[in-house]
């Protein structure tokens, strides 16, 4: 998910009920909610060194308990400066005696402080396993992916959960403080648990739907070729439209999918892309490390030859007349999708990568979009 979904979900946990046990149970659980996708400062390394670590190490089960120490680290260091500085102001003389004392702080208990970055960094995890993009969370064990693939990277509705439970409590603060009823502390734990398990619900709704839509296309005639395997790609906001993708030993055959309605509604004219046939090109681009590292995420991918096809703001390869390039393109399917708009494929593929092939063997350039691989 983005990273707004991660930090919302942090700061629910914590006000749930475990900011009672300790102080600094919100900042922990909202770092350590976000805290694995420290990932992404591979991208200054390029584009094919962000691909292959994104959603890595950080996203896995044997990290997660690093990832909440180093948190709880993190706040030790806080917590140490913060009780130093306070120390020196008690001791400095006060320039007027009859000044009200400051309340004691909460106090920190740090066993409860590292289980609740724990479940923070754990809940990282779970939501980026319900999305299609996946993560490896047994990786270095098992490389596989893992995807639930029903909930969209984004979604609007989660936002309105979460943010209802940082609102409301602070819209009610408001109220009782103009009538005067004294603060309550901890306050927005009930609304934190109704955002979680309506996070929960929504999540089971949108579960039984995708299962509903996959055996609603299991049991239509969508194509008359045998089909091998077949996936199903979210939709924001509404839970009954899905994108369903089947492969058959010669094409992948696509359609449009409502679990409310119980339309599938595809055009073999349209929705169909053949598979694209080898060539040394191709074969020379899969050996690339971008090569690599792609066709171990890309459940769905696609790897195409596209001849002397220059990459839009990418120089191609300046060669002696006697040596050809071509670009080999590796697009995945399921992000290859308007999912924002009426569901069929348009432009360019989100999370295409490219590789400059000269003489059908030899790597001129590789990247993602238009940032090249230095």
């Amino acid at each position: 998910m983005e990273p707004v979904t991660h930090f919302l979900t942090g700061a629910c946990i914590s006000r749930a009920g475990l900011n009672r046990k300790t102080a600094y149970a919100t900042v922990a659980a909202v770092l350590a909610a976000e805290a694995g996708d420290v990932d992404i400062l591979w991208s200054f390394a390029g584009p094919v060194q962000e691909l292959k670590h994104h959603r890595g190490i950080t996203h896995t089960l044997v990290a997660a308990p690093v990832v909440a120490a180093v948190v709880v680290g993190g706040v030790w260091l806080f917590h140490r400066w913060r009780e130093s500085r306070r120390l020196r102001t008690a001791a400095a003389p006060h320039p007027d005696p009859n000044a009200p004392t400051r309340p004691q702080p909460q106090q920190v208990h740090w066993g409860w402080l590292y289980f609740t970055a724990l479940i923070a960094a754990f809940s990282h995890i779970l939501l980026d396993w319900t999305n299609n993009y996946g993560v490896r969370p047994f990786f270095p064990f098992n490389p596989r992916w893992y995807a639930g693939s029903f909930v969209f990277i984004a979604e609007p509705l989660l936002w309105a959960l979460l943010l209802l439970a940082m609102i409301m409590p602070w819209l009610f603060g408001l109220t009782d403080g103009e009538i005067g009823v004294r603060r309550k502390p901890f306050r927005g734990r009930g609304w934190a648990i109704f955002a979680l398990v309506g996070m929960t619900a929504l999540w089971c709704w949108r579960w039984a739907e995708h299962a509903q839509a996959q055996a609603m296309v299991e049991n239509t005639q969508i194509t008359s070729e045998p089909v091998r395997r077949i996936a199903l790609e979210p939709y924001p906001v509404n839970p009954f439209r899905w994108h369903a993708i089947l492969e058959t030993p010669d094409f992948y055959q696509t359609a449009e999918v409502n679990s409310r309605t119980g339309a599938v509604d595809t055009d073999p004219r349209t929705d169909t892309i053949f598979k694209p046939s080898d060539s040394p090109a191709i074969e020379a681009a899969k050996r690339t490390p971008l090569g690599q590292v792609y066709l171990d995420w890309g459940t769905w991918a696609v790897v195409r030859d596209l001849g002397q096809q220059p990459i839009a703001g990418v120089e191609p390869p300046q060669l002696p007349p006697n040596r050809q390039w071509t670009t080999v393109q590796f697009t995945d399917l399921r992000f290859a999708y308007s999912f924002l708009a009426s569901g069929k494929a348009s432009g360019r593929s989100p999370l295409s990568c490219w590789v400059y092939i000269v003489d059908g063997r030899d790597e001129a350039g590789e990247g993602m979009g238009t940032r090249e691989q230095r």
